[in-house]
């Protein structure tokens, strides 16, 4: 890699200004884009409650300045490993969270918790290819655990959200009602009981969490209250290294998470259809660029349905006819950046869901719901035998011009993950844009049954497409349009301000 060695300049991206300054913090130490990463992401479960924990999953792409990459899959599994068949049914919570233009219905509760990997992935991703000490990747989120984090607008307003999901325990009610009020803008978050978990990891890592007492008390509770993680479940949790997946577009390549997790590789097949037209010609924002779009994330969503999740799947015969009817037709979770001055990247996407409301006792970590996310399991809940890695739609990816990498980038938002992406990918390739106009560009997502639709397009734009698709008009940019974080090796970045982004130049 040619771009950053010997420029002194390193950029990170994320979704909270805390999380951003521990990673700039840590290179400035001298650490390296994987120490910053993993310091990120600690930092982020304790400034970001409400989108990732320790409890959780994710990934991380790693391509470092000797051009070494990987895909480290430390997201959940199927819980149950040990319990008879009968016992293996989902006991929900169902809880409505309101968007200000649509609604989406998650489940929560102990049966909602997959296997969480987060911890590990993290430990296992600083003793792969960090070089600082644990305990300084540590100290700035166990200081903020300790000290306190302000609620600033942005974790307000995602708080506001999932309020009857944070506070469904006396744990989650003692973290974010500790005066009997609900956190809102301005109060502080404390997590002492994080802290000093996370002072125990580097005398005695992970063990106490996946195979100690601590284990032995999730799985006690779990069984006593209709949850299916046991025991052999968090024992048996382990990171998967995986060759990325490279997909040529334009002359570019974007490396994104392959499978078995399939928002890589419906970001590939997007890529791949929107390849049957030139888009640049049409005009950002024109008529003819978002029916453009519109069309690939119909025909995407239709293969999906079908059983296809990328080119390979569809054959040329198909991946033509695709791109036939593209022609006709067209006429949540959070992510960190890091890009660092020696030609390191890191690209992690971490996902608690929307929290399970349970927290591991004494820890202050709330267990994930991906056993609840009806994205993560299109044919049914608990149809998957235990101990099965769960697909994900989170796509960490990278962009290169030839073999030098120049964006690092991923999303936070469930279904809206792919098109986020798709969208920024294509406003940076086909229109040229700079990495912070790519990211704050409006968006649109189709969500099966109609074009969601955020604000800034012309109205005479927006009037031809409500010709021939259903609009529906949001009011304002919102977090449900995802929240793409980009790092850029120039040593520019762009924190997307839907989740609150923060970027910043090292160096």
């Amino acid at each position: 890699m040619t771009m950053t060695s010997g420029s002194g300049r390193a950029s990170v991206a994320s979704g909270h200004p805390q999380v951003t300054e521990a990673a700039s913090e840590i290179l400035r130490a001298g650490g390296n884009a994987f120490d910053a990463v993993v310091a990120a992401g600690f930092v982020g479960a304790v400034a970001e409650p409400a989108l990732t924990s320790l409890g959780g999953g994710g990934f991380l792409l790693a391509r470092t300045a000797q051009d070494q990459t990987a895909l480290f899959d430390f997201f959940v599994d199927t819980p149950g490993q040990g319990l008879h068949a009968g016992d293996l049914e989902p006991h929900f919570l169902p809880v409505t969270v309101r968007f200000p233009a649509c609604e989406q219905i998650f489940n929560v509760g102990l049966g909602s918790v997959a296997t969480p990997s987060a911890l590990r992935g993290y430990l296992h991703v600083h003793r792969r290819l960090g070089r600082l000490p644990l305990r300084e990747v540590l100290a700035p989120a166990v200081h903020l655990a300790r000290a306190g984090v302000a609620i600033n607008h942005r974790q307000a307003y995602f708080l506001d959200l999932l309020t009857p999901i944070m506070t469904l325990t006396a744990a989650g009610r003692a973290l974010f009602e500790p005066d009997g009020r609900y956190l809102g803008e301005g109060d502080v978050h404390r997590n002492p009981d994080l802290a000093a978990f996370l002072e125990t990891l580097p005398a005695e890592g992970d063990r106490e969490f996946y195979q100690g007492e601590l284990a032995r008390r999730i799985a006690r509770e779990m069984a006593e209250g209709g949850g299916l993680l046991t025991e052999t479940d968090l024992a048996a949790c382990r990171v998967i290294e995986r060759e990325p997946l490279s997909v040529q577009y334009r002359g570019w390549r974007l490396l994104t998470n392959p499978s078995p997790s399939f928002g890589g590789s419906l970001i590939a097949l997007s890529l791949r259809l929107l390849e049957a037209r030139e888009v640049a010609p049409l005009g950002f924002g024109s008529p003819a660029h978002l029916a453009l779009l519109i069309a690939v994330m119909q025909e995407v969503d239709r293969r999906r349905t079908e059983g296809y999740l990328s080119p390979s799947d569809l054959g040329q015969p198909g991946l033509a006819e695709s791109r036939e009817r593209v022609r006709l037709a067209s006429g949540g979770t959070t992510h960190v950046s890091v890009c660092d001055a020696e030609g390191n990247t890191a690209s992690m996407t971490t996902s608690n869901g929307e929290g399970s409301g349970y927290f591991a006792p004494g820890t202050g970590i709330m267990l994930n719901n991906m056993m609840g996310e009806d994205d993560l399991h299109p044919e049914g809940f608990h149809v998957s035998p235990p101990g099965l890695r769960v697909a994900s739609m989170m796509a960490p990816s990278l962009l290169l011009a030839g073999d030098t990498v120049r964006l690092a980038l991923g999303s936070g938002g469930s279904k809206r993950i792919r098109t986020a992406l798709m969208q920024v990918i294509v406003n940076t390739v086909d229109f040229g844009m700079k990495p912070r106009e790519a990211v704050e560009a409006p968006r649109l997502h189709w969500d099966g049954q109609c074009a969601q639709v955020e604000p800034g397009f012309a109205e005479a734009t927006l009037a031809a497409l409500a010709e021939r698709w259903p609009l529906n008009r949001w009011p304002t940019h919102d977090l449900y349009f995802g929240g793409v974080h980009v790092a850029a090796t120039s040593g520019e970045g762009a924190g997307d301000p839907r989740r609150g982004g923060c970027a910043a130049t090292v160096g």
